[in-house]
């Protein structure tokens, strides 16, 4: 027994002395793996602050009262003219490039252009009064932006509707 007691002791030793080795070692010749204290902070931009309500401005609103006033005739009288332009092309298909159904189908046309020029200028306009608001370092004006908005679709869907009357007419 004495000298299994014997043995033990030293076993326990070496037992000891195996396990310490494998203990974290707090001095290495590698980095850390781990992230470190400049990699944990955030370089995100704090979340700006609500914008504060806009005062109305009574000058900008009449102005973009008459311009919706304008889109919204323009629009009202193109779809009516575009429906007569395009019956005037269908019928246009079987002549010649000059004859007289072509030449009434190009007419439309142009009155159409006229109405998609109406809206350009108004889009233009209301570009005009975002860039100055902007060179003012003034904020965006919601009425002045929805406004726009609409202006750019109006503008969009008249030069489409144009293009697609216009394939349906022989090349001149």
């Amino acid at each position: 027994m004495k000298n299994r007691r014997a043995l033990a002791v030293p076993a326990l030793l070496l037992a000891t002395s195996l396990a310490g080795g494998c203990a974290e070692q707090t001095v290495s010749r590698y980095p850390s793996l781990q992230p470190r204290a400049i990699e944990r902070r955030s370089d995100a931009e704090a979340a700006a602050a609500a914008p504060a309500a806009l005062p109305p401005d009574a000058a900008l609103d009449a102005t973009l009262a008459t311009t919706a006033k304008t889109l919204a005739d323009t629009d009202a009288a193109f779809g009516p003219a575009a429906d007569g332009a395009e019956r005037a092309a269908r019928a246009a298909r079987g002549g010649g490039v000059g004859s007289d159904r072509w030449i009434a189908a190009q007419t439309a046309l142009a009155k159409l252009d006229a109405f998609r020029a109406t809206t350009s200028a108004s889009v233009t306009d209301l570009d005009e009064l975002a860039i100055g608001r902007a060179r003012d370092a003034k904020p965006p004006y919601p009425a002045l932006e929805s406004l726009k908005a609409r202006g750019d679709a109006q503008l969009t869907a008249e030069i489409t509707r144009i293009a697609a009357i216009q394939a349906l007419l022989p090349a001149a």
